[in-house]
């Protein structure tokens, strides 16, 4: 097998060109998911998360367009692909899980009906073989009773089961990679609970890579290798999942932290980050979250600071390691584009 990565994304940028003018939705993100590994994409609401995924899967809005960049799966280029390209990559490569089951479910159309489409339409399974795995794929989710499920309609459905569903049509076809953006958003805690440990276990059977989109960062304790904080539109911090939980070297993601209930804050407040989201339209010099933050310098309001190194395993964009790395030379400042990835 190679040593390549599985999927490479490399100094993409992905814009929405509306009335108002050039929304920046992503701006020169650049990572590596390995295969096997759960790689965590985390940011607050308009950080650029999602369309980071849509932008994998070239699923964006018309209003959409990836600007410049490249995105390889398994070597082959998909940025300027192509639809016929894409609908092979599509459910048999790369799936996706959305946010809401209940909208991402056709109302009118049986669950068995919905997941013998999705089958038919990336395999060469007859009908009848469609419906055996639709019922093999209901059992590997933990959906009891498959065969009465399958003529059932999405409104018969809990929350959690209809997500149960939503996985079971995502893996259907045994893709590489899953993509789940923000998969138990809508669900309460146990069944959060229940729906992670499937994925967990199943990507354990199945060997698949997980892209998990999420604002939660107890999912991403619990599920991810690799973690990569999204602010802006752009990569602010990024690190295995010990390093960004115990050492968060960005001031956005230590706000991340502190925002955190815990055993040690009971009985206290939180820290809430001040201040509002920037404005996309209008992205300033230096650093899109010194209006927020309260140790910004002037150099952070003049200029964005570049990736810097802070160990083999992690990486961030803030002055405030600068001082750090010139007392102890431990930070090194890494080219553009991640090129370090390589």
């Amino acid at each position: 097998m190679s040593n390549e990565p599985l999927l490479k994304v490399r100094d993409l940028h992905t814009s929405f060109f509306t009335p108002a003018g050039e929304v920046k939705a992503v701006n020169g993100v650049s990572f590596n998911l390995e295969r096997g590994k759960v790689l965590g994409i985390v940011g607050e609401s308009g950080s650029g998360k999602s369309v980071t995924a849509y932008s994998i899967m070239q699923i964006l809005a018309p209003t959409g367009k990836i600007v410049s960049g490249s995105i390889k799966l398994d070597g082959q280029e998909l940025v300027g692909a192509g639809e016929p390209v894409m609908k092979t990559v599509r459910g048999n490569k790369i799936s996706i899980i959305f946010q809401d089951p209940m909208t991402s479910l056709n109302p009118t159309y049986t669950i068995g009906h919905q997941l013998m489409e999705a089958i038919m339409l990336h395999t060469n399974r007859t009908k009848a073989q469609a419906r055996e795995r639709a019922i093999e794929m209901l059992k590997l989710v933990n959906v009891n009773d498959p065969e009465k499920r399958m003529n059932q309609y999405p409104f018969e459905h809990s929350g959690g089961m209809r997500q149960r569903v939503m996985i079971a049509m995502a893996l259907a076809c045994e893709p590489d990679i899953l993509i789940a953006d923000e998969p138990t958003t809508a669900l309460d805690v146990t069944i959060q609970a229940q729906i992670l440990e499937l994925m967990k276990s199943l990507q354990e059977e199945l060997g698949m890579a997980i892209i998990m989109i999420t604002h939660d960062l107890g999912v991403v304790a619990q599920m991810c290798d690799e973690v990569i904080v999204m602010y802006a539109g752009s990569i602010c911090e990024q690190g295995t999942a010990e390093e960004i939980f115990y050492n968060p070297k960005h001031e956005y993601t230590k706000g991340l932290m502190k925002s955190i209930p815990t055993a040690d804050t009971a009985g206290s407040k939180l820290e809430p980050i001040t201040g509002t989201p920037i404005d996309l339209l209008n992205m300033p010099d230096g650093c899109p979250f010194a209006p927020r933050c309260s140790n910004a310098m002037k150099i952070c309001i003049k200029q964005a600071a570049s990736r810097m190194r802070i160990n083999e395993e992690h990486f961030a964009a803030c002055w405030m390691n600068v001082k750090d790395g010139i007392q102890n030379g431990t930070i090194i400042n890494e080219p553009e584009g991640g090129e370090s990835h390589e």
